[in-house]
């Protein structure tokens, strides 16, 4: 086989798992959520547990064999491990987009979208190239001992690895997703959508497209021959897309408390009762502290009234609390909890629970939130 036809297949299947491998990587909490997904989709919610570590392992999976075909070393171990892969993806892909057991595979995690079916085409499209990889794998060659080889792919691994396991204990390190910082989520000016409105005549079939409110409803011999069909709309300006809708106990909407508020911390926790230890004294110092400063705090969590209860009496808080879905929450911040300077509907800054800012750091903040500045 020509030989410029083995090359270009090789690197662009490896320049396609790098990237996939590094948006799963930078972000392994959202991608074991996707793997949460499918264990409940296939009845394996025993297997819950292990979701964290599969992310990390497909992840580094992904970005090691695609560093190695770029490279070219160990090619015919890659070419299998690549063809299993690729047939295994596939396959899940197509059940995928016949059943649609889960909304989205989050093949290119938050990165790019691409539904089910999607999906599938482009695992279709890349097996041809890796079909030319694998039955050609005895022809790529590198001019590296087998064990030095062995050992670049063994310190990509473990090197790709923590780097996971790092933006698991931290925040991602490039966020693709809404609330990522410096992100306005109110738009500074909201424009009129266009509602478009489809009638069809009764007797002839002719279909007419009307710009609401241009049309004729207040005339009675127009409104007897012709009946409505459909709607659209077109939306016009910045739209808010932050998927957020928060209520109080009494079922009251809240959601602009938390988007157009000057200057608020808002902690987020999907689950009260997962949050773990080592960050209940860090939230105390924060709250004491931003107390006794006037600053303002509110919480925003997914668990049930019963629970925020006996857990605020537990530890003793007694901060405002509104509801959300633990789904919204999850993306919001990848950390529970987390923590999240709020200005005016602007993301300031996020914070992982490893990271909750203290000492002076705390000191510096609480001054900006008092004299707003950024």
């Amino acid at each position: 086989m020509n030989g410029f036809i083995r090359n270009f297949s090789r690197h662009l299947v490896g320049v396609v798992f790098i990237f996939s491998g590094f948006v799963k990587g930078v972000d392994p909490l959202g991608t074991a959520y996707r793997i949460e997904d499918y264990f409940v989709a296939y009845g394996m919610e025993w297997a819950m547990g292990l979701a964290l570590v599969l992310s990390i392992l497909l992840s580094t999976a992904e970005f090691v064999i695609g560093l190695a075909l770029v490279t070219g070393m160990k090619m015919r171990v890659t070419s299998w491990f690549l063809l299993v892969m690729m047939l295994f993806f596939t396959a899940v892909t197509y059940n995928d987009a016949l059943y649609e057991p889960v909304p989205d595979c989050g093949c290119f995690g938050d990165a790019i979208k691409l539904t089910n079916w999607q999906t599938f085409y482009k695992n279709i499209f890349l097996i041809v190239f890796v079909l030319v990889v694998f039955f050609n794998r005895k022809r790529y060659k590198i001019r590296l001992y087998p064990a030095v080889q062995w050992f670049f792919v063994m310190v990509y691994f473990v090197g790709f690895g923590y780097f996971s396991y790092q933006n698991y204990n931290h925040l991602p390190m490039i966020d693709f997703r809404a609330w990522k910082e410096g992100r306005q989520l109110n738009p500074e000016e909201v424009q009129e959508n266009l509602v478009y409105l489809t009638y069809r005549n009764k007797e002839t079939g002719e279909t007419k497209e009307y710009l609401s409110p241009d049309y004729p409803w207040n005339d009675p011999q127009w409104l007897e021959n012709w009946e409505f069909v459909d709607q659209r709309t077109v939306l016009l300006g910045d739209q808010p897309n932050h998927g957020l809708f928060a209520e109080d106990s009494f079922g009251n909407e809240m959601t602009q408390v938390i988007l157009e508020s000057p200057n608020q911390l808002v902690f987020v926790s999907y689950d009260l009762s997962r949050i773990p230890v080592e960050a209940i004294e860090k939230i105390e110092q924060i709250e004491k502290r931003i107390s006794e400063k006037g600053a303002g705090v509110v919480w925003l969590t997914a668990s049930l009234p019963e629970e925020l209860e006996a857990w605020q009496e537990k530890y003793d808080f007694f901060y405002e609390t509104f509801f959300a879905d633990g789904t919204v929450l999850k993306t919001i911040i990848r950390s529970n909890p987390g923590l999240i300077w709020m200005d005016e509907g602007k993301v300031m800054k996020k914070w992982h629970y490893n990271d909750f800012p203290q000492g002076d750091e705390l000191d510096q903040l609480i001054v900006k939130l008092n004299t707003n500045q950024p």
